[in-house]
């Protein structure tokens, strides 16, 4: 993994750019026209003294890191993560596609008259201390005004303030055995010195349309990458907030990146990429006394083993293996969706994946989907605002979008509602085709980029068990779903433009023996096969990305894990295993149930949002009759044309053991539901067709089992209707005896770490040895 780094004000000096200008003479005549003067005169002659005055600099070194980035994007493929230090912050913000190269160049001149106007201040940079020495430092000299302005290295830090502050602090430093060395900078850049500055800046940002970064771009104010919105905020606390230089590079560092590249003049940044990347070394070093090989097979997890090892503990085999398995998949996956790992937790309907499931993953630094499927549209709506008011700026959460064949309005509405609430990811399941709902969530906000190239900003990561839904999901939408969308105006022409060049979804998962819709495939089979399809398909319409393969269904232990990534798979997705953690939102009984089931504890029954179709999905089978029951009551429904039809002593035996009250009252309850939810169209139309009557008062029997299960009926638990595959067997098996044999102690997270660090393990082990000579 690369990053590229763009160089701030300081790297001036004369010359900079000669090679560039001429190879990219249109740009150069945009910022004439902007700046109203040419930046290569400012450069090769500065006859004028622009590149010493704040003002000038910063827009002429915005272009310089600009055209630098250019001649390198035409060489090399896009790097994993952007970063800048000040200024160059917000050419990484270009880089990434958040706005043109001319508005980037407006925001810069506007950010250097801004800055150039504050005076009286200055800078210097103090080598050889610690951070922590220099502030303190700081504080027992009494010296009032000072601040950090950029903590750079482990050992250079650089304070902002008067200048008769910085006077009185060098003689400190100096006497702690630093050296003080003042910037030829006219004001006291990133410190309380510029909060006027930030204000009317922050005026100026009013108009500017940000889109989100197409690229991680690391933020000097947080050291964590930029959300999806909120970028004028964070560009407006730059100004007065210090730059946390050396903790966004451990931040790269932390994510994977072991290539830091400087994109514009000079080689400060490369020099303080290597000293953080030697002092993070330095700090995480593995003494060679306390380092050994992973074992041939992956350890169960044994009794009192803390179900994540202690932070700092780097020479403990198990950080090894999460290292190891950050690693695992696909790098742009994990950069696209902002995690540590190419892992996410899949949606549950009717809330199983509760908020509290998707913030827990995304706090740690994961990412999890909520389950949408079955509840009332305010009350994901209202999910949505508790996940995002925890979650902060993150935008690592996702939500689900289920296709429902009989309420194609109540899945055009919470497409609506996701892109009110601007989420960014959705998990599609179920579908059969592509429906206008879909289309309208995945190119809302599509746009062109700086270099023209087609950019959707939203994420459909589709589920899938048959080659022709994979395929349309690879395709373009159809033809006939965009132009009906852009004539409603439900996408703009620029966005309609953008849809008939790209997929409906990035990410493709397939979907095998899990507890979801799915016709019961093998990963095996379907993985790879899938993936010669995505190489056909991304061939046949000339994407400029590939389309990204994930695996789901039987994930629940490391060995299967491993496999999916030896199969191809870029990333992961689990659902079951998830179920029988503290934060999914179902029954403690349920839980209880699910943590004593073995892998051929689960059987496959008809799905009831799908009954009449075939359609099926695998529930728990131990402990509960409702496969045998859902089962018998598909074949009354296939053999019969109407509730009457059926003999006195079976409908006796529906009435007493599986509704536990009459047909007709069960009737009667589900004419309410549909009248309360505004079908009565539902209701004459089971008046006049008697197998549709039929099907409507069988599907009570799977609403209902659902609802016993979530709530903990236990008088009801022989019905209890619980999704389920047979990873959870699995799972159970691999930590039998441990800690987690309780499911209490399942935190999403923890399952997380230890399915993903134990496949590491299983690869490692599994590496042929090396030979030496």
């Amino acid at each position: 993994m690369q990053a590229w780094l763009f160089p701030g004000q300081g790297a001036q000096r004369k010359g900079i750019g000669a090679e560039l200008f001429s190879r990219f003479p249109e740009h150069c005549r945009v910022a004439e026209r902007i700046l109203g003067y040419s930046v290569a005169e400012a450069c090769q002659e500065d006859t004028s003294g622009r590149l010493r005055q704040t003002q000038h600099v910063q827009p002429v070194l915005f272009v310089v890191n600009a055209l630098s980035h250019l001649a390198r994007a035409e060489m090399e493929a896009e790097p994993s993560f952007l970063a800048g230090h000040s200024l160059g912050e917000v050419n990484a913000l270009w880089a990434a596609g958040c706005f043109d190269f001319e508005t980037g160049l407006g925001i810069v001149r506007r950010r250097g008259e801004l800055m150039g106007r504050i005076v009286g201040g200055g800078m210097a940079a103090v080598v050889g201390l610690d951070p922590g020495k220099v502030t303190a430092l700081v504080a027992r000299s009494g010296v009032a005004g000072l601040d950090v302005a950029n903590y750079n290295s482990a050992t250079q830090v650089v304070l902002s303030g008067p200048h008769d502050c910085l006077a009185a602090i060098a003689t400190a430093v100096r006497d702690a055995g630093g050296r003080y060395c003042p910037l030829n900078v006219s004001a006291a850049f990133h410190s309380r010195h510029m909060r006027e500055a930030a204000q009317a800046f922050g005026e100026a940002l009013g108009d500017v349309r940000f889109e989100p970064p197409r690229i991680a771009v690391v933020s000097n104010v947080t050291a964590r990458p930029y959300p999806p919105d909120g970028i004028a905020d964070l560009l407006v606390r730059q100004i007065y907030s210090p730059v946390r230089w050396q903790e966004s590079m451990n931040m790269l560092i932390d994510a994977g990146v072991r290539d830091a590249v400087e994109v514009g003049p000079g080689s400060v940044l490369t020099d303080l990429w290597r000293a953080c990347a030697a002092e993070h070394s330095a700090r995480t070093a593995v003494p060679t006394a306390t380092w050994h090989r992973p074992p041939a097979t992956v350890p169960r997890i044994r009794p009192g083993e803390p179900a994540l090892a202690p932070a700092g503990s780097l020479a403990e085999e198990a950080n090894g293996s999460r290292d190891a398995a950050a690693g695992l998949g696909s790098a742009e996956f994990r950069r696209d969706y902002g995690l540590r790992y190419a892992y996410l937790a899949g949606s549950m309907y009717h809330g199983i994946s509760s908020a509290e499931l998707v913030i827990r993953m995304g706090e740690a630094g994961l990412m999890g989907f909520f389950g949408a499927g079955g509840l009332p549209l305010e009350a994901v709506g209202q999910a949505i605002v508790k996940i995002k008011s925890a979650l902060g700026q993150r935008a690592n959460f996702g939500m689900n979008l289920l296709y429902s064949l009989h309420e194609p309005a109540l899945e055009r509405a919470t497409a609506e509602l996701y892109v009110r609430h601007d989420v960014r990811f959705v998990e599609a399941a179920a579908y059969t085709q592509i429906t206008p709902a879909l289309v309208r969530f995945r190119f809302a906000g599509a746009r062109r980029d700086a270099r023209g190239c087609p950019v959707a900003p939203r994420h459909v990561l589709a589920k899938a068990s048959r080659f022709e839904i994979a395929d349309a999901f690879m395709s373009p939408p159809p033809a006939a779903i965009v132009d009906e969308l852009e004539r409603e105006g439900s996408l703009t022409p620029v966005e309609a433009a953008v849809a008939r060049e790209l997929p409906v979804g990035e990410d493709v998962c397939v979907e095998a023996d899990s507890a979801g819709h799915t016709d019961g495939g093998v990963s095996l089979a379907l993985i790879p096969a899938i993936t010669r399809l995505r190489d056909d398909v991304v061939s046949r319409f000339g994407y400029r990305r590939r389309i990204r393969i994930g695996a789901s269904g039987g994930l629940g232990s490391p060995e299967a894990v491993a496999a999916a990534f030896v199969l191809g798979a870029d990333f992961v997705l689990t659902g079951s295993v998830n179920q029988c953690s503290p934060e999914a939102g179902t029954s403690a009984l349920v839980k209880e149930m699910l943590a004593g089931l073995d892998v051929h504890d689960t059987a496959y029954a008809p799905a009831g949002d799908m009954f009449g179709l075939g359609a099926e999905v695998q529930v728990v089978r131990k402990g509960t009759l409702f496969a045998g029951r859902a089962n018998k009551l598909y074949r009354l429904y296939r053999q019969h044309e109407s509730l009457t039809e059926i003999d006195a002593y079976t409908r006796a035996v529906i009435e007493r053991s599986y509704f536990k009250r009459t047909i007709d009252e069960v009737w009667s309850e589900t004419k309410r539901h549909h009248l309360a939810k505004g079908r009565p169209e539902e209701i004459e139309k089971a008046e006049a067709n008697p197998k549709h009557k039929m099907a409507l008062v069988f599907q009570w029997y799977f609403a209902h089992t659902t609802l016993a299960a979530l709530d903990g009926h236990a008088e009801d638990k022989v019905n209890f209707q619980v999704h389920c595959g047979p990873a959870m067997g699995a799972f159970n098996r691999f930590v039998a005896g441990s800690e987690l044999a309780d499911w209490r102690n399942r935190h999403v997270e923890v399952i997380a770490e230890k399915l993903m660090a134990g496949a590491a393990g299983v690869l490692e082990s599994a590496a042929p040895a090396r030979c030496q000579a």
